[in-house]
């Protein structure tokens, strides 16, 4: 299972590390922690040393009830950081998390490499047409609503099946268009309650029968600290545990805010599965 970036594929089928940038000022854990290209580039160097594949940045906090960001400052704040890492590391792997197409436009002009879209281009609908003609993978994740009314929005029939349908459709719709590397992410935290997460952690194996790299993002979130009656900045123990569980289930890409920790998971469940197939 492959995925091309600039020319170079990716083997998925030994799980990678997507490293969390957040350069927004109210990120729910790292919120304001890198809010200038000193602290970015080093923040940066870090996950990389450390074993992060992609470096994912985001200059819109999707956290419920975040305050809405205009998109020439989102461009403001995500393009030159972008620019400043692509002339400090070239070879760096950037998934810019946005769901603007012109905001995706504007960073893959400046040598990204990958979209990520919380809203698998239901909020822009000129998203896709930006995928298919800069030809770079795509992660699409699931979520009902914005990330305004998106915890207004966790009733479901049948919350596994309606979030494996919803993946049938914008995936027949991306395809259609040609886009070709089309990686899934379940949307933990996204129109789901404490218990459903858990409900889709718990089952998140039947995602294989969608046959696209599965992403996962469980890193310091409430379901883990609400669960543990603590808080995001305690919550790297329970993020592990976490962790671990989907990279049994079959994760392809863990998206973290720690490097080396999540690393060491997959190098562990790793030998784990090779000791069950031998």
């Amino acid at each position: 299972m492959t995925i091309n970036c600039k020319g170079n594929l990716i083997d998925l089928s030994s799980p990678k590390i997507m490293g969390i940038l957040n350069i927004t000022p109210d990120s729910f854990y790292d919120g304001g922690k890198f809010t200038n290209v000193k602290l970015v580039l080093e923040q940066t160097e870090k996950m990389l040393t450390e074993g992060a594949t992609f470096i994912d940045i985001g200059a819109y906090s999707s956290r419920p009830g975040a305050d809405d960001v205009l998109e020439e400052e989102e461009i403001s704040r995500i393009v030159p950081v972008v620019e400043a890492l692509i002339k400090e590391f070239p070879d760096v792997l950037i998934s810019i998390d946005t769901f603007r197409s012109k905001v995706a436009s504007q960073c893959l002009q400046a040598g990204a490499a990958l979209i990520n879209d919380i809203s698998a281009g239901l909020i822009d609908k000129n998203m896709l047409s930006v995928i298919a003609r800069y030809k770079v993978p795509y992660i699409m994740m699931h979520m009902k609503g914005t990330p305004k009314t998106m915890q207004q929005n966790t009733d479901y029939e049948n919350m596994l099946v309606d979030v494996l349908k919803y993946f049938s459709e914008r995936i027949a719709t991306a395809t259609n268009l040609g886009i070709v590397d089309i990686i899934i992410d379940p949307g933990f935290g996204f129109s789901k309650t404490t218990e459903q997460n858990y409900e889709l952690l718990s089952k998140i194996d039947l995602f294989a029968n969608v046959e696209r790299p599965l992403l996962i993002g469980l890193s310091r979130k409430s379901m883990i600290y609400k669960t543990l009656n603590t808080n995001a900045e305690n919550a790297l123990n329970g993020t592990t545990a976490l962790n671990m569980q989907a990279l049994m289930k079959g994760a392809n890409i863990l998206r973290v805010h720690d490097v080396k920790e999540a690393l060491e998971c997959v190098k562990l469940a790793e030998q784990m599965k090779s000791e069950l197939i031998s």
